[in-house]
């Protein structure tokens, strides 16, 4: 039995002994036991399933390589090569799944996200673009069923957005959106350019995973929080109380002002979900920067100063930078059709990880 089978045999006894467990009066009878044995046994089901494939793929490939040893009838002998070949081709993809599967997993990557995009150089192109990408992004949402709330923004007078922060709720969020974090470049003909120009503007995306108040706890006394009737688009008033709120962080002076919610309480609220996720990622960050190696096994994700990404629309043309991917498809993603960038983005990830590993 080979290395992998062995390490295969490993995960399928620790997922038999879960299931074991999860099926014990002492478990049934404790919710908070089904989750922890829950949540174990789905995190290595998928490496389970996949070894079950494996195995019956290896066990084909030696019956059949002994059966050729032993066939005299040149007929069946091209049908057993033939089956060998299929099966060797299947063997080298699962054990690249497999593999995958084993390499270090980011804990963020089945949470959450808050979004947050802001309008770049280019000033009102800037904002429009940043509305762009707020659609962009909601319509891909909707596409796989994930729930997405606005948590503060800034709106123009002109249809577009000099900050908006929205949450994307669901299963494996973080771990499929965080190739978005980066400067993203539009070039386009805007429609108050009367010469036909193209202009090049820019938007800001910031992919942070949602965090738990356990996660990082905030001392009260830390905070300023101060609060002021909302603006809307030009400065005016859109509520006559004081229902908006600007919260300070004063160890690192980081402001977050929410002001979308009629309710005070609720843009509180929403603001320390901001400010929490923020600081998760200036942690995290600070960490990456120590651990620079790990930042080397990245497709560029996090950084919001990196631009990864242009949207040519005279072209219909759609660059992610990171991976020297065009494609002549920018209606469709524009429309929230973005699997086949993620997918391409997910495979030279997991690309870059194996080889750091040897794989």
């Amino acid at each position: 039995m080979n290395e992998l089978l062995n390490k295969l045999k490993n995960f399928e006894e620790k997922y038999n002994k879960l299931i074991e467990k999860l099926s014990s009066p002492e478990v049934t009878s404790n919710p908070e036991k089904i989750k922890e044995y829950g949540k174990k046994a789905s995190e290595i089901e998928e490496v389970v399933n996949l070894a079950k494939k494996y195995r019956g793929v290896v066990t084909s490939l030696d019956e059949a390589g002994e059966m050729l040893d032993l066939e005299k009838d040149e007929e069946m002998k091209d049908y057993l090569k033939d089956e060998i070949n299929k099966n060797s081709g299947l063997k080298t993809v699962l054990e690249r799944q497999i593999k995958v599967q084993l390499a270090p997993k980011d804990p963020n990557d089945k949470k959450s996200v808050i979004v947050e995009i802001r309008g770049g150089a280019g000033g009102d192109e800037a904002a429009l673009f940043a509305g762009v990408l707020h659609r962009l992004y909601t319509k891909y949402a909707e596409s796989r069923r994930w729930k997405h709330t606005i948590l503060s923004s800034n709106r123009l007078g002109l249809g577009g957005f000099k900050e908006i922060i929205f949450e994307i709720n669901g299963e494996g969020v973080y771990g499929t959106m965080k190739y978005e974090s980066g400067v993203h470049r539009v070039q386009r003909v805007p429609t108050t350019e009367s010469q036909g120009r193209i202009h090049t503007s820019t938007a800001t995306v910031a992919v942070l995973p949602e965090v738990e108040d356990v996660e990082v706890e905030i001392d009260p006394n830390d905070l300023r929080i101060d609060v002021f009737r909302s603006s809307g688009p030009g400065g005016q008033s859109v509520n006559t109380t004081d229902s908006a709120v600007r919260v300070t962080y004063i160890p690192t002076g980081m402001i977050v002002t929410c002001q979308d919610e009629k309710s005070q309480l609720q843009n509180k609220d929403k603001a320390l979900k901001i400010l929490r996720a923020r600081l998760k990622e200036e942690e995290e960050r600070k960490k990456k920067d120590e651990q620079t190696e790990n930042r080397r096994m990245q497709i560029g994700t996090g950084d919001r100063s990196e631009r990864i990404r242009t949207y040519n629309y005279p072209q219909g043309r759609i660059t992610d930078h990171r991976i020297n991917l065009t494609l002549y498809k920018l209606e469709e993603v524009l429309e929230g059709n973005l699997e086949e960038l993620i997918a391409e983005l997910k495979t030279a990830d997991e690309e870059k990880k194996l080889e750091k590993l040897g794989v």
